[in-house]
């Protein structure tokens, strides 16, 4: 029986060659994407920021709405079109600056992806599945491993996806990308059978999928996790569970997955993300590492082997 650990588990993921998060406070935070600088909104940085002045090459503005509105301000030269950047010698994708605040890919996800890396340590036939999986950062990371279904209601988001797997030379992996409403889809792939060695979800706090369905998270989550569970068994390897912005405890993810994964080994554990800021702080006559700003939480399944 999977047992959930109480503790909450902090995942913290550190800057790298592609991006940095070099300092927050006041509600902003400003980071480092490659060669360019940017200023995006936070509402958790709540403290104040370290550094006197913040150059940035573009900050996004947000609307008078609550409805995640908003538009980029440029004071550099920052490509229309995006530029290229790279996590460690397993993914390559295109940075840009979307109308939605984000710049193409969610780095608070890299310690996920080396997690999961550790969870299919030695496999190279696993099938593994990416649901709402972006523009497929993480669909690269778990291509080294075997088999991998990409699933997004955004025609766009596949096809950036796709374009970005092409960047990192992965045409010849066993990847199937398609765009579909995620709960139709594990409820199909349900009805069929299958079966998953791992399966990671990000799922929006609202969404539609590609034939106008409507996505609530606290509505559609239990459901979408209970068909979830019923494509993985006993030898199966993980499953995690991400959210963002919502008024809601890891406990409570914990908790879902406790109840639905009953019938199953290992263990369920449920914490934060968080992404440590680039730079050292004075105390005492000490330097001590930046500070932690969260970013979501999670639940997840493993299953040692």
């Amino acid at each position: 029986m999977a047992e959930l650990m109480r503790d909450p588990v902090l995942m913290v993921g550190e800057g790298w060659d592609a991006y940095r998060l070099l300092d927050s406070g006041h509600g902003r935070k400003f980071e480092e994407y490659g060669p360019y600088r940017f200023i995006r909104p936070e509402p958790q940085a709540m403290w104040s920021p370290r550094l006197p002045e913040w150059n940035a090459d573009g900050e996004f503005v947000p609307g008078s709405d609550e409805d995640g509105g908003g538009r980029w301000q440029y004071s550099g030269e920052v490509p229309e079109h995006g530029w290229e950047l790279g996590w460690g010698d397993e993914a390559r994708f295109t940075a840009q600056c979307t109308p939605f605040r984000h710049l193409g890919f969610f780095p608070d996800m890299a310690p996920v992806w080396d997690w999961m890396g550790e969870q299919l340590a030695g496999a190279t036939d696993a099938e593994t599945m990416n649901l709402f999986g972006y523009t497929g950062v993480g669909t690269q990371a778990l291509s080294r491993f075997g088999r991998v279904t990409h699933v997004d209601a955004s025609k766009k988001s596949v096809a950036q996806a796709r374009e970005n797997a092409a960047l990192a030379g992965l045409d010849d992996r066993p990847i199937r990308w398609l765009v579909e409403d995620a709960m139709k889809y594990t409820a199909r792939e349900v009805r069929r059978g299958r079966r998953y060695d791992g399966i990671i979800l990000d799922p929006p706090k609202f969404g539609r999928g590609p034939d106008g369905e409507v996505w609530r998270l606290e509505e559609g989550l239990p459901g979408l996790v209970s068909d979830c569970r019923q494509l993985l068994d006993a030898d199966s390897r993980f499953l995690f569970l991400t959210v963002y912005a919502v008024r809601m405890s890891s406990l409570a993810l914990g908790g879902l997955l406790e109840e639905l994964f009953a019938g199953l080994p290992g263990k369920i554990e449920h914490g934060d993300l968080a992404v440590q800021e680039d730079s050292l702080e004075q105390a005492n006559d000490e330097q001590r590492a930046g500070r932690l700003l969260p970013t979501a939480i999670f639940a997840r399944w493993s299953n040692p082997r």
